[in-house]
């Protein structure tokens, strides 16, 4: 009767660490992954700014933190395992005005409450790492890096053992006791015991298809790119120093594993959850989002950051300026567009915006609803973690 034990949906990095870690733990198990694009990490996974996080910003004890920092030191040794191209290359976070300072030494404070080794630099240590790079104080971050992403995800579902089914775009979710059945767009039915939404961008909605509250919409936030014409004038990372209030890092520098250096991302909401720029519209979405009241409270709570983010998403002098405070040489036609990303950001109905990687759990299923940046870093505990509790469904 059934087609496989743990039936997953999203093909990312999230859904086929899942799958990966299933196999590990429990060979034999069958499972099957369902993911409506035509080839895996299409959305998040492929559309990050690649980079090996190291856990320095996530509260202690969190599972950001906890699995950021587990996932970074299994990040390489699985490239280095498989000969993905990777590189621990350390980052700087620098500090370019005074107000920054006490958020960049309680960054200081937290590193090495998750166990993070960091240096703090002076203005002449900085530019020893950056010679371009201009701030008040830095810290350094050692264990972060950079990797292929793409890479990665190609590689773990081809170690998974899974059957992965292309182009199987979700529409119907039946939950009975005995386990789910799944109808995809395309009229196929898939049945498993067990049910692990990985859905991402789009995990909310499989949620309510399952018969499920999520508690939670996903609202998406676009974040617009630049690279540099000029890729010298960036050794490696730099950071800006982030502000608590909000989960984005700010504009930052960040030399890829193809030697081109990405800027931004700026954060700006998108119109769709799949709107990699303002001419992508899907009026449903954006109505769902427009009628979810945690939107209008993070609108009213951060108008302020949000009408800062707007502006350089439309002004590319704006975003230059703040390019700028890192990086006081570069021009406007020094900067070239390139790619965005959408970040599916979980707001709960108060306008709290989930800070932690949010998995729950309902009759047969397992739901991943809150899986950004560092989850792909994080990949390979969450996977575990995921796959532990599926498992114990069965």
């Amino acid at each position: 009767m059934f087609d496989c034990d743990v039936l997953v949906i999203g093909g990312g990095i999230v859904g086929l660490s899942t799958a990966y870690a299933l196999q590990r733990a429990a060979p034999g198990t069958r499972v099957a992954v369902l993911e409506k694009e035509e080839g895996p990490a299409r959305h998040q996974t492929g559309r990050n700014s690649g980079v090996i996080h190291s856990g320095i910003y996530y509260r202690p004890g969190s599972l950001k933190a906890r699995f950021a920092v587990e996932g970074a030191a299994e990040m390489v040794k699985f490239c280095s395992e498989w000969d993905i191209s990777h590189e621990v290359t350390g980052k700087l976070v620098v500090a370019t005005e005074r107000e920054e300072l006490p958020r960049l030494h309680a960054l200081v404070q937290r590193a090495r409450e998750n166990g993070i080794p960091v240096r703090e630099l002076g203005p002449s240590q900085i530019s020893a790492y950056e010679p371009r790079v201009r701030g008040l104080a830095a810290i350094h971050v050692g264990t972060t890096g950079i990797v292929d992403y793409k890479a990665v995800a190609r590689r773990l579902a081809d170690s998974s053992g899974a059957e992965i089914l292309y182009g199987a775009e979700v529409e119907a979710v039946d939950r009975r006791p005995w386990g789910v059945a799944v109808r995809t767009a395309d009229q196929r039915i898939v049945r498993g015991k067990v049910l692990v939404n990985c859905a991402g961008l789009h995990c909310d909605r499989v949620a309510r298809l399952a018969g499920d509250d999520p508690g939670m919409r996903i609202v998406p936030f676009r974040g617009e790119y630049y690279e540099l014409a000029d890729p010298s004038l960036v050794r490696g990372l730099v950071y800006p120093v982030p502000d608590p209030a909000f989960p984005f890092l700010g504009v930052h520098l960040t030399r890829g594993i193809d030697g081109g250096v990405h800027i931004g991302p700026n954060a700006v909401p998108a119109l769709a959850r799949e709107g990699y720029d303002w001419g992508v519209v899907q009026p449903r979405e954006l109505a769902g989002t427009l009628a979810w009241p945690g939107s209008w409270a993070i609108a009213r709570r951060h108008w302020r950051y949000g009408a800062g983010e707007l502006r350089r998403s439309l002004s590319k002098r704006a975003f230059t300026e703040a390019v700028r405070r890192l990086l006081p040489g570069v021009e406007e036609s020094d900067l070239l567009p390139t790619a965005a990303g959408v970040r599916a950001q979980a707001v709960l109905r108060d306008g709290t915006l989930a800070d932690d990687f949010l998995i729950r759990e309902a009759p047969r299923t397992v739901h991943v609803l809150n899986a950004p940046s560092p989850a792909a870093t994080a990949s390979l505990p969450i996977g575990r973690e995921i796959a532990r509790r599926a498992l114990a469904l069965l």
